[in-house]
């Protein structure tokens, strides 16, 4: 594997080594909204030594990178919708069912399961909205920039939205973790039925999902939008 250093950045390390995100996740390092800091950087403020760090991931025996890091824009966004997009539109209301389901059967004996539920419909609610605009409106002009058919533009550059879709994330990212410390780390207690047992899982799933779809836009696909509007390709 390539040579992992405390000046390589987050973003890269997962890039390049997809394998790697459970080990940063596992120290708490923010790959996907914070991808863009280096290891050193994101160490610092967790007390890690940088160079530990970095020597420990580089002896990490990982797979070699997936197929996507090498996908222009066009290519990403249908890899994207593809990947990520539909397994939302799938899981969300699966969630959202067994988050309402065990909270009124288990709610009496377990008061967080109401939060849970409460915090779960308001992130679902914005990610449903956050869906939506990439669908309808970035993705189709990032297609177009990047000279794909497509039926939509915003008439101008694609940096505003972009930092609107990069906040999205940021506050998706918030929801996670509250989902997480208010179900200790996606934990089933032991009078947990079966239900129960598969909303924790799909939650936690839900959240390596969401970490690795994040990552892939803001530090692979706006980077290369961005590129492409201050550099375009001359035909």
């Amino acid at each position: 594997m390539s040579s992992i250093t405390p000046d390589t950045t987050l973003a890269d390390i997962v890039t390049n080594h997809p394998d790697l995100a459970r080990e940063l996740e596992r120290r708490s390092l923010d790959y996907c909204c914070g991808g863009r800091k280096s290891l050193a950087e994101a160490c610092e403020p967790l007390g890690l030594d940088p160079t530990e760090t970095a020597a420990a991931l580089s002896g990490v025996t990982t797979a070699t990178p997936e197929p996507w890091a090498d996908l222009g824009p066009s290519e990403l966004v249908e890899h994207l919708l593809a990947t990520h997009h539909a397994y939302l539109h799938e899981e969300l209301p699966r969630l959202g069912f067994l988050a309402d389901k065990v909270a009124t059967v288990h709610g009496a004996n377990h008061p967080e399961l109401a939060q849970v539920r409460d915090t779960f419909t308001e992130m679902q609610a914005e990610l449903d909205q956050h869906l939506a605009k990439e669908e309808q409106i970035l993705f189709p002009a990032i297609q177009q920039l990047a000279g794909a058919p497509s039926g939509a533009t915003l008439g101008g550059t694609l940096e505003g939205p972009i930092s609107v879709m990069m906040l999205e994330h940021d506050a998706q990212g918030e929801y996670l973790a509250r989902l997480r410390d208010l179900t200790d780390g996606y934990t089933t207690p032991a009078d947990g039925c079966a239900s129960y047992q598969a909303l924790y899982q799909g939650l936690a799933q839900l959240e390596s999902d969401t970490h690795t779809h994040v990552h892939k836009e803001n530090n692979r696909l706006f980077p290369m939008v961005v590129e492409l509007e201050q550099h375009p390709i001359s035909s």
